[in-house]
């Protein structure tokens, strides 16, 4: 019991954060039913920076485009991101999301609507179940591992003692890395999102791993808009367009 409550004090924790942007007064909840994205004429800096990031910065990324983010740390993909998020304002110009200006929905709506696979996923002290559901906890059982299938991840999950109710530690630390990668992979299959975000997602893995995980990854791209981070050309999947930072 006592396990049970703090592990969803750790998940509610987690997801109250402050991150220091409110809604606008009457703010509604987003509907992405495509996954266009565009920047009108986008200005950002951090802070009191007077060295913009982006200025007047326009871009349109269709619905299923795959867009890949290349450059060196501090060149500005992963605030590119952030920004599609609403993890800050921009200081001019507007971020469109299906035609729907991001600063005036509801956050939570948007970024409940976006699915993010990281170097390293966030797991929680929980079953492999419960962390593949966070994604959407009305999952039944046959959906987890449906998700768990596409993302290759239910093999090396039914070959553990306890399946799909395995403990996986704290921050994931019972599973290998690769292992960690396929159920942050699921979980992002069970949302369903129309936008996906790949975070630099192989780029600590063996060769075996990396494999299967570019497979799975290839299959969770399909009909989705995806962002891919990375700092070099050679470690980003095929797509459609990059754009490289300096």
């Amino acid at each position: 019991l006592q396990r049970s409550i703090n592990d969803m004090e750790e998940l509610v924790d987690f997801q109250s954060e402050p991150l220091g942007i409110e809604d606008r007064p009457g703010a509604k909840p987003i509907r992405i039913t495509e996954g266009r994205i565009s920047f009108d004429n986008v200005t950002f800096h951090y802070g009191h920076h007077r060295s913009a990031l982006y200025r007047d910065f326009s871009v349109d990324i269709a619905p299923g485009e795959r867009v890949g983010l290349v450059g060196h740390s501090g060149s500005g993909k992963t605030t590119f991101v952030k920004l599609i998020q609403r993890l800050y304002d921009v200081n001019a110009g507007k971020i469109l999301v299906d035609g729907q200006d991001i600063s005036q929905v509801a956050q939570a709506s948007l970024r409940g609507q976006i699915a993010i696979v990281q170097q390293e996923p966030i797991l929680f002290h929980r079953s492999l179940a419960e962390n593949i559901a966070y994604a959407r906890p009305s999952a039944t059982q046959d959906e987890i591992e449906h998700a768990a299938k596409l993302a290759s991840a239910h093999d090396f999950i039914t070959n553990l003692p306890k399946g799909y109710g395995t403990l996986v530690g704290e921050r994931g630390v019972k599973l290998s890395g690769g292992e960690r990668q396929r159920v942050a992979i699921a979980r992002a299959f069970l949302a369903d999102a129309r936008i996906l975000i790949l975070d630099e997602a192989t780029s600590s893995l063996d060769s075996e791993s990396e494999v299967l995980i570019q497979q799975a990854m290839e299959r969770l791209m399909v009909g989705r808009t995806t962002l891919v981070i990375a700092h070099r050309l050679s470690t980003m999947l095929p797509r459609s367009k990059t754009s490289s930072r300096s």
